[in-house]
Parts: structure tokens; C-alpha cells; sequence
């Protein structure tokens, strides 16, 4: 198996390949970059990148306000980190659908 290492811009190409561009926002897609990254490097195996596995796992909210209106178990930010994977960012949450 042949793995190629990617940056940021090879990241959001492959959103645009498979049109996917409106499933995040440009900071969102930074912020889930960056949360791949780093979990890439806890990992002993190489990450592949699935565009379309992500789409469906996760989703992008603007704040806690629009995620309670999704979810009505969650009520403060520390039961949704409790629930699920929810990397913050200037702009938004993006959550592990659950």
C-alpha cells in the first residue's frame, strides 16, 4: 500500500473533489485538519482520509445553542465532551455525530 502524506491544501482539495465543500466551513475544515493531525500522531497506523466517511460522521454547528436544538440530552459544553468528540473552534463546534 502506497500512503501519501498531505497538508491543509491537499485536505481541502479532496472536499472540493468529491463536492463536498458546503459540509464545513473554512475554519472548520482548518479545525478538523488540525484534530486529524494530531490524532494521526497518537496513532501507530497511517490515517486514510475518507471525505465522505467524515461528512457523514460529523457535523459543523455554529454554537451549543444550534447543537441543543439537534440534541435536547445536551445542555452545557462539558455533556457534550462527556458524549462525544467536539473540537472547538473560533466560529464553531464541529461534533461526532451521535
Amino acid at each position: 500500500m502506497i500512503y501519501k502524506t498531505i497538508d491543509i491544501y491537499d485536505f481541502r482539495r479532496a472536499f472540493t473533489d468529491y463536492d463536498r465543500t458546503a459540509h464545513f466551513s473554512y475554519d472548520g475544515l482548518n479545525a478538523l485538519f488540525d484534530w486529524l493531525s494530531e490524532m494521526a500522531n497518537d496513532c501507530t497506523e497511517p490515517y486514510e482520509l475518507d471525505v465522505i466517511g467524515l461528512c457523514c460522521e460529523f457535523t459543523e454547528y455554529s454554537d451549543l445553542a444550534e447543537i441543543k436544538q439537534s440534541y435536547n440530552t445536551i445542555n452545557t459544553i462539558d455533556d457534550l465532551h462527556d458524549r462525544t468528540i467536539a473540537i472547538e473552534f473560533d466560529g464553531g463546534i464541529i461534533i461526532q455525530d451521535f
